[in-house]
């Protein structure tokens, strides 16, 4: 890890009253214009608000993520999850962002974001450890990225994580991720608005070296939720176009 790139709050459990503010400067419209959200492919998601550019999640091209192009896409911030290769690879990040992995409180550029600690196995941590999860308020909305969640979301978790207007939430399995019933269990608890899967098999997967299902796998089990698939990596949202009824918006990755 670039030691001197990573930014955390010393002692930050689930809750902190430290607000770490890591910039003063807050661009025109950085808490009123809507967000753009691109898929760079697995859980890794580029975010832009104003000027403010976000990035959640680069990771090492191997196994699951083989053929995706990598990451390297210009950020003011970068947030991620865990150190495993495929959520927390930041040797090979374009230009100078700051880099935030610890839970707590913080605010950049005039966006508030808060790190919540779940587990990331299904052991309480025991086999990969803990996972970081980002919720972030730009705009008037509550957008909640799980990172790479595997466990069942506590009463105490699921009070920071409040309502989520736009939920990332893994759906592909394995033994570091929701698989899609456990995608679904939390999703009920959460009642996001809009639902962007991420973390299941697509074509970027080297086929012996990936032990995540299709996205297919967990579509089947949401019968009766609205799903949008789009021919695009991108979608534009503001807290006026989200949707009244919840819906599964899936993004396209250009390979």
């Amino acid at each position: 890890m670039k030691r001197r790139q990573l930014i955390g709050c010393a002692g930050a459990g689930l809750v902190t009253a430290v607000i770490t503010n890591l910039s003063s400067q807050v661009p025109v419209n950085a808490q009123t214009s809507g967000v753009s959200i691109q898929w760079l492919g697995h859980t890794c998601f580029l975010l832009t608000n104003g000027k403010v550019k976000i990035l959640i999640n680069p990771f090492r091209t191997l196994g699951c993520t083989a053929k995706y192009r990598p990451p390297k896409v210009a950020a003011d911030l970068v947030l991620i999850s865990s150190q495993l290769l495929d959520e927390g690879a930041i040797d090979q990040l374009s230009g100078n962002p700051k880099v935030v992995y610890q839970p707590g409180v913080y605010e950049f550029r005039g966006v508030k974001f808060q790190g919540i600690t779940t587990d990331h196995d299904r052991n309480g941590g025991n086999r990969f450890g803990k996972n970081v999860v980002w919720k972030l308020t730009p705009g008037g909305m509550n957008l909640l990225h799980l990172g790479g969640s595997a466990a069942p979301i506590t009463l105490e978790q699921k009070i920071l994580m409040g309502s989520p207007d736009v939920l990332f939430i893994p759906v592909g399995g394995s033994a570091k991720a929701y698989n899609p019933q456990e995608a679904k269990q939390a999703i009920e608890v959460l009642n996001p608005k809009i639902v962007i899967p991420t973390h299941y098999r697509t074509q970027a997967a080297d086929p012996n070296q990936c032990d995540i299902t299709p996205i297919d796998d967990f579509l089947t089990l949401m019968q009766g939720v609205n799903i949008r698939r789009s021919n695009s990596d991108s979608l534009m949202i503001n807290s006026q176009n989200l949707p009244e009824n919840m819906e599964i918006q899936v993004l396209s990755y250009k390979f």
